[in-house]
């Protein structure tokens, strides 16, 4: 086999095939070139898988498989690129022989197709579980704590003992009386309130304040004063 002649053939069907795509990189010892690929849903810098084959010509190409590398990945992680590497020799070995570059791309431009799918389905996947996990927030939020026995009683036992504080509150203040004196001393509009109501009247009263100031030691109590009034 004139493997020279071989390689040199391939190249010029290769280069008709992939028009302005393949680039020739090197002639010199042998043929080395670069292929782009990408999957059919690729939108550059959104979503799909894009990547750049590079062979390499050995000098018993094709009885022996060519250099393989892949460069200018676009949304393929390492791992999975070194996967499709391997599925690639896997190819190669299987058609030693014969030119085998057009298969070779042919392989990897399905298994990125393949590849890309499955991102794309794990992608819609996960944006359901997110969707479902907000949904499901949301919905705890409306639905609230759920009751059990043991919490209704314990909120029943504090709802009780606030419900006896505010009773014994309101007791407590229904039973306090203020004095009249008391009365007089909190409200101190009633100081002046006779005084208004004879100023009004037109006629104006000197009050003798030291008159009042021994009220307190007389010992009489708010009941009997009302008393004596009445």
């Amino acid at each position: 086999m004139d493997h020279q002649e071989e390689q040199n053939n391939e190249i010029e069907a290769l280069d008709s095939i992939y028009c302005g795509e393949m680039e020739i990189l090197t002639t010199t010892p042998h043929y080395a070139f670069a292929i782009p690929i990408k999957s059919d849903d690729y939108e550059e810098g959104v979503s799909g898988i894009h990547c750049r084959l590079r062979f390499d010509y050995t000098s018993l190409y094709p009885e022996e498989v060519p250099l393989i590398d892949i460069e200018d990945v676009e949304n393929l992680e390492v791992e999975v690129m070194e996967e499709l590497k391997d599925h690639l020799l896997k190819q190669a070995q299987e058609n030693i022989g014969m030119v085998m570059i057009f298969t070779l791309v042919s392989a990897a431009q399905e298994w990125i197709n393949l590849k890309s799918d499955d991102v794309r389905i794990q992608k819609i996947k996960r944006e359901e579980e997110k969707k479902i996990r907000e949904e499901e927030e949301e919905r705890k939020k409306f639905e609230g704590t759920r009751v059990t026995v043991e919490s209704f009683l314990n909120w029943k036992q504090s709802f009780d003992l606030e419900i006896g504080q505010l009773f014994k509150k309101d007791k407590d203040d229904k039973n306090k009386k203020l004095t009249g004196k008391e009365l007089f001393m909190q409200d101190k509009s009633l100081n002046e309130s006779d005084l208004k109501f004879l100023e009004e009247g037109g006629e104006y009263v000197k009050v003798d304040e030291s008159l009042f100031q021994d009220l307190d030691d007389l010992g009489l109590d708010d009941d009997e004063f009302i008393s004596d009034e009445s």
